[in-house]
């Protein structure tokens, strides 16, 4: 790992993603929803590990990485570990179903406002909790 700022530019653009997320919300996009929150809490779970210097696989769930590196994490993360992880592991699941979905499943009509209220929710305290203690960091 080389680029200093990468894992900064990981938080940041997580929190411009829930902005973003936000707007797809309004519009009562809720499948979309759902994958731009897996897509955030991807982004800043790697910021994460990348600002501990750990390197990140190319997957969509690092939880398995997050969990080995438990102790490498700042104090005030480590009590959220495994929420984190969990949520990492939860939202790789509707990955590829909310944006392609398959022959008896249409996005749209399959995933709900509450589907989509619950993903942001875990996606905006992913960033928060991360941000909270490394974001100024700098």
């Amino acid at each position: 790992m080389t680029n200093e700022e990468l894992w900064l530019d990981y938080l940041i653009r997580a929190k411009n993603r829930i902005i973003a997320t936000q707007t797809l919300y309004s519009l009562q996009s809720y499948a979309d929803v759902v994958r731009e929150s897996q897509e955030i809490v991807e982004l800043a779970l790697k910021g994460l590990l990348r600002q501990m210097r750990v390197n990140t696989p190319h997957t969509h769930d690092v939880s398995p990485i997050l969990l080995q590196n438990k102790a490498l994490l700042p104090e005030k993360l480590q009590a959220h570990a495994e929420k984190l992880a969990k949520i990492s592991r939860q939202s790789r699941r509707d990955r590829e179903m909310s944006y392609y979905g398959s022959e008896d499943l249409t996005p749209s009509k399959f995933y709900t406002e509450e589907d989509a209220t619950e993903a942001l929710s875990q996606a905006t305290f992913v960033v928060e909790t991360i941000w909270a203690v490394i974001g100024g960091v700098v």
